[in-house]
């Protein structure tokens, strides 16, 4: 997690800057990079210099910032900067929504130096009557203040699953352990994970200890047993360890993986069959004699089940479809045919048609759609409609050398506060593909908000309503939004909604999701990349869609090129006749 600490302090270097009312290109040079760094799958600490500078955004000067902070835990001239700001305003910047102007107003005016006081002074009321402060702000103050409180207790899984894959990586590497397998909510692809279960056989599981608690990102071991040790990682993530006999394992891992309310409901099964499951395996009550367990099929099957898959398992309705045959047959990574959310260097994306053209094909992709972001969204160098025509004539030229792979011509449009897209429909029709999403007035009424997606929806030529409830995971809540009034519109006019993948978004969640599917609304699944590494984000996506239930045939982005085209030109049909 190194990427995501780097980021926070260049984005509060950035906050900084902007108090001080420094150059703008330093100011959004600082948030590029940010950016950059926090959607890098891979771990900073391990790229030379040259693959550091190889990160877009990132020079000479932050390249050696990142490895100064690598070998020392410092960045050169961040602590400097913050002694040139009142004290504790760094720290009010760290509450989510809060701006820095806003911050350095409460500083100056009321010399706030830490997160309890502004929390007893947002309790008290005393805070509203400052300029530009209403009871609205204290309202969105305090749900910043309990954001960083949650934080404290469960990360976002777009934050803990690279770290818990590199400790597998390790123990693989430098521990005598096999069947090796993460379990808990992290297995279950939970939006958020409290820590990191990890579950394994061993012939020798002593030594498998001792390599587990002297791994070198271990911090603090809080126990160490002869088959079960729990550690904390420098990360401040705790980390537990259990090893298993083999012929327990399958029955270890069911019950480890949970979720609780799942496995409460196979026992209860297990009780009415004169069964007794538990971690160690299915036993026949009567005499206690081991029916199974190596396998974790085992346990489902000796209920008369057919397997669960983990991400199903939240008691929501997967026992009652097992025992009907009406499972669904789990969306997977392999159906994707494309990304239909994809910025390119025109607006705030790092790369060139070229380059994403390649790295789509490497991961077998038919096509991706082109989403540059509109002029409405001034600080992601929105484009105008000259240069919105313009990338559709670049595109149109690369589609002509191209086989077995198309370029959709789109755009991101921004949906206004006064209901208007921001740009007109005499461009927008010359589009393949229409993303339309809100970026801004994000503290608006339910019903305004409401109103604004709705608008989109009945514009014909708008395909899908991207992230529709603005929320990052950890860092802003979603805009108050009557999401099923959405939804309900959506299905009238033939229109998709996306699960965004990015991992701090994943947005629509799988409760929406699952509730999409059971309205019969078409689903895109796309990775809003802005570097060619944020296309690895789409299993995050896929894993959003598993969770709520879908199917290949859901998602619009399983089908072929044609097929793609076909409904896109569909939906453009069924959506004329709702314009208001």
């Amino acid at each position: 997690m190194v990427n995501q600490e780097i980021a926070r302090i260049f984005n509060e270097i950035a906050d900084l800057l902007e108090i001080k009312g420094d150059n703008p290109f330093r100011i959004r040079a600082y948030r590029r990079a940010a950016q950059n760094i926090d959607g890098l799958p891979k771990d900073v600490a391990h790229l030379s210099e040259k693959e550091l500078i190889e990160i877009p955004g990132i020079g000479q000067d932050l390249a050696g910032k990142i490895e100064r902070y690598i070998s020392t835990g410092k960045i050169e001239g961040y602590e400097d900067l913050k002694k040139e700001v009142p004290e504790g305003l760094a720290v009010l910047l760290t509450v989510p929504g809060l701006g820095p102007k806003t911050a350095q107003l409460l500083s100056s005016k009321l010399h706030i130096k830490d997160i309890a006081e502004l929390e007893a002074l947002a309790r008290e009321h005393r805070l509203s009557g400052l300029p530009g402060i209403k009871d609205k702000t204290e309202e969105n103050i305090l749900k910043g203040i309990e954001m960083i409180k949650r934080g404290k207790e469960r990360l976002p899984l777009g934050r803990v699953l690279p770290v818990a894959n590199e400790l597998l990586s390790l123990l693989r590497e430098k521990a005598p352990l096999q069947g090796l397998a993460l379990a808990g909510s992290l297995r279950r692809w939970k939006e958020t994970i409290k820590d990191i279960d990890i579950l394994a056989t061993s012939g020798e599981p002593e030594k498998a200890m001792n390599a587990f608690v002297h791994l070198p990102m271990v911090k603090d071991v809080l126990m160490k047993g002869p088959t079960k040790s729990s550690v904390l990682i420098t990360e401040g993530i705790q980390v537990d360890l259990r090893v298993v006999e083999r012929e327990s394992f399958g029955a270890a891992l069911a019950y480890f993986t949970g979720s609780k309310e799942h496995n409460i409901r196979l026992r209860e099964m297990a009780v009415k069959a004169g069964l007794k499951i538990n971690e160690y395996g299915i036993f026949r009550e009567s005499d206690n004699k081991r029916l199974g367990g190596e396998k974790e099929e085992d346990v489902y099957r000796l209920l008369g089940l057919p397997y669960i898959p983990p991400e199903l398992r939240e008691d929501r309705g997967e026992i009652e479809a097992a025992l009907k045959g009406t499972l669904p047959r789990l969306l997977e990574i392999e159906d994707i045919m494309g990304d239909l959310h994809v910025h390119t260097k025109r607006s705030d994306g790092s790369h060139s048609l070229d380059e994403l053209i390649k790295a789509a094909r490497d991961r077998g992709y038919k096509y991706i759609a082109v989403t540059d972001h509109t002029k409405g969204l001034g600080i992601a160098r929105g484009l105008n409609e000259e240069k919105i025509l313009e990338e559709i004539e670049e595109i149109k030229a690369v589609n002509k050398k191209l086989r077995g792979f198309r370029l959709l011509t789109g755009a991101e449009v921004d949906i206004r506060s006064d209901y208007t897209l921001d740009l007109p429909d005499e461009v927008l029709k010359q589009l393949d593909f229409v993303a339309a999403s809100v970026h801004s007035g994000f503290r608006q009424s339910r019903e305004q908000i409401t109103k604004r997606l709705v608008s989109a929806i009945r514009n014909p030529f708008v395909s899908v309503i991207a992230h529709p409830t603005g929320r990052l995971i950890g860092e802003r809540d979603a805009y108050e939004v009557d999401l099923e009034g959405v939804f309900r519109e959506a299905k009238d006019a033939g229109k998709a909604i996306e699960i965004n993948a990015y991992p701090l978004r994943l947005d629509i969640n799988d409760v929406y999701a699952k509730k999409a599917k059971e309205m019969g609304i078409p689903i895109a699944i796309s990775t809003d990349t802005h570097v060619l590494n944020q296309f690895d984000f789409m299993e995050y996506g896929v894993s959003i869609g598993r969770r709520g239930w879908l199917e290949k045939s859901d998602v619009i982005n399983t089908m072929g090129t044609e097929n793609l085209l076909k409904w896109l030109k569909k939906a453009r049909s069924a959506g004329g006749h709702r314009r208001s």
